[in-house]
C-alpha cells in the first residue's frame, strides 16, 4: 500500500532566518568532529570520488583543516601508498625514525633511502645515537663499500634539541647551523625523534591544518563491501589511515552492516563512518553495528542519478535533520553528502544538523583534483563523473561494489 511521507525539503527550498547577533566573524569558531575522536578545523571533506580526491587533495584539504577521503577505484597497493602520501607530507616529530648503523655499507643506505623516499637517517648503534647521514654526505660518494661511519656527522658534531623544545627555537637553530633536520634527544642522549626544517615550515604556514597526534596530515579511504575489504583494511590502517569510510549507495542494507560489524570486530580502534543513509532508523541501524560517524544523503549529488535510474532518496535537508534529530543523544557525528553547489547550502546543511559535509563537483575542477584535464575550445576542463558511470565502473572496477555490482 502506497504510504505518502510529511513534506520534504532541499537545499532549494529552505533559507536561514537572519538573527541578532554579538559575534564579528572573525571570531567564528568553526572547528567540529568528524568522529568522536577526530577534530576538524573547517567542516569540509572531499569525496572519495576517482575524479576529486587522492593524495594531493587531501593533503591541500587537511593543511586547511579539512580531511580528504581517497577513493577506492584503485588497487588495494595503489590507494595505501595515497596514504601513505599523505602521512608523510607533513610528518611533524618523526617518532621511531628509520635508523641505519654505523658498519653498514654505503650501497646500502643508498639503496635503504631510494626504497623509503628519504632523503637520510639517524645512525645508531646498539641503541645509542653516535650520528647522522644525509643526502648532502652520500650524494657524491663513489665507493659504495665505504662504511656510513666515513661520510657520517658524527656525534661530536651534532646539532639537536632536547624533546619537547619549541618550534621556533628548533627551527633557529636548523637556521643557524644550515641544517635540514634536527633530533630530538632526552637527558641520556637517547634518540626520541627526527624534525626537518620542510616540516617545521609547513606547521607554521598551515597552523589550522588537521593533523594526527603525531602531527601528520589527517587523512580518510573509502572501502566496500567486495570479498578483499579486510585485505584493503589491513593495508590501509599500516598505512596509518585515520579513518574508514564504508561507501555505499545504499548503507542500510546487510552487506553494508556486517562489514561495519567485521572490521570492528578485528580493529576495534579503527574509526569507521558509514554510509550513505537517508533515514533515521537507517542511523540507528548503522551507529549500532559500530560506525563512529554517518554519511546522509541518497542521490543529492549533482553528477548522481541514483534518484532518476531508481525512483530512490529522500530530499537533503529533511534526510540531514531527520537523522540528526535520531542520534540526538548519541555521540555520532552526521556529514552531509552531496548537494552542496554554493556556500549557503553547507550553511543550511549545518543548520539542519550535520557537522560537517562532503564536497564533490566544487572541487573536482581544481588543479588538486585528479580527473584528466581536457581541452576544449581552448579552454582546459577536468573531467567529472559518478562513481557509478559506466567509466568508472569499468576502469578498474573497484567501484562497482558501491551500487551491488558483481564485477566478474
Amino acid at each position: 500500500m502506497l504510504r505518502l511521507a510529511d513534506q520534504a525539503l532541499t537545499f532549494d527550498d529552505v533559507l536561514l532566518v537572519p538573527e541578532y547577533s554579538d559575534v564579528l566573524p572573525k571570531d567564528v569558531d568553526i572547528r567540529t568532529q568528524l568522529t568522536e575522536s577526530i577534530e576538524l578545523k573547517i567542516p569540509l571533506i572531499s569525496a572519495a570520488m576517482d575524479t576529486v580526491t587522492e593524495s594531493r587533495m587531501s593533503i591541500a584539504i587537511s593543511e586547511l583543516g579539512g580531511i580528504g577521503i581517497v577513493h577506492k577505484n584503485l588497487s588495494i597497493e595503489n590507494q595505501s601508498n595515497e596514504v601513505r602520501k599523505v602521512k608523510k607530507y607533513e610528518s611533524g616529530v618523526v617518532r621511531d625514525p628509520i635508523t641505519i648503523r654505523s658498519d653498514n655499507k654505503v650501497g646500502e643506505l643508498i639503496q635503504l633511502t631510494n626504497e623509503l623516499s628519504i632523503s637520510g637517517m639517524p645512525v645508531v648503534d646498539d641503541g645509542n645515537l653516535v650520528g647522522i647521514v644525509t643526502s648532502r654526505d652520500f650524494r657524491n660518494e663513489q665507493d659504495l663499500e665505504a662504511k656510513v661511519s666515513s661520510i657520517m656527522t658524527p656525534k661530536a658534531k651534532l646539532v639537536t634539541a632536547k624533546e619537547g623544545e619549541n618550534l621556533e627555537v628548533i627551527k633557529r637553530l636548523l637556521q643557524d647551523n644550515r641544517i635540514e633536520k634536527i633530533l630530538l634527544i632526552d637527558d641520556n642522549f637517547k634518540l626520541t625523534g627526527l624534525v626537518t626544517l620542510k616540516d617545521i615550515n609547513k606547521s607554521l604556514d598551515f597552523p589550522n591544518a588537521a593533523r594526527d597526534k603525531e602531527g601528520r596530515l589527517i587523512v580518510g579511504a573509502a572501502i566496500g563491501t567486495k570479498p578483499d575489504t579486510m585485505e584493503r583494511v589491513q593495508n590501509l590502517i599500516k598505512a596509518n589511515v585515520d579513518v574508514l569510510v564504508l561507501d555505499s549507495a545504499h548503507g542500510h542494507s546487510e552487506g553494508v552492516l556486517n562489514q561495519i560489524r567485521l572490521v570492528k570486530s578485528e580493529f576495534p580502534d579503527i574509526q569507521i563512518l558509514a554510509g550513505n543513509i537517508a533515514t533515521g532508523k537507517a542511523a540507528q541501524d548503522v551507529v549500532k553495528a559500530g560506525a563512529d560517524a554517518v554519511k546522509v544523503g541518497i542521490g543529492p549529488g549533482s553528477i548522481c542519478t541514483t534518484r532518476v535510474v531508481t525512483g530512490v532518496g529522500v530530499p537533503q535537508i529533511t534526510a540531514v535533520a531527520e537523522v540528526s534529530e535520531s542520534l540526538k543523544n548519541k555521540n555520532i557525528p552526521v556529514i552531509a553528502d552531496g548537494g552542496i553547489r554554493f556556500s549557503g547550502d553547507i550553511a543550511k546543511a549545518i543548520a539542519a544538523g550535520a557537522h560537517s559535509v562532503m564536497l564533490g563537483s566544487i572541487l573536482a575542477g581544481t588543479e588538486e583534483a585528479p580527473g584528466e584535464v581536457e581541452l576544449y575550445q581552448g579552454r582546459s576542463y577536468k573531467s567529472y563523473r559518478g562513481m557509478g558511470s559506466l567509466g568508472a565502473l569499468t576502469d578498474d572496477q573497484d567501484s562497482s561494489d558501491r551500487y551491488f555490482q558483481d564485477s566478474s
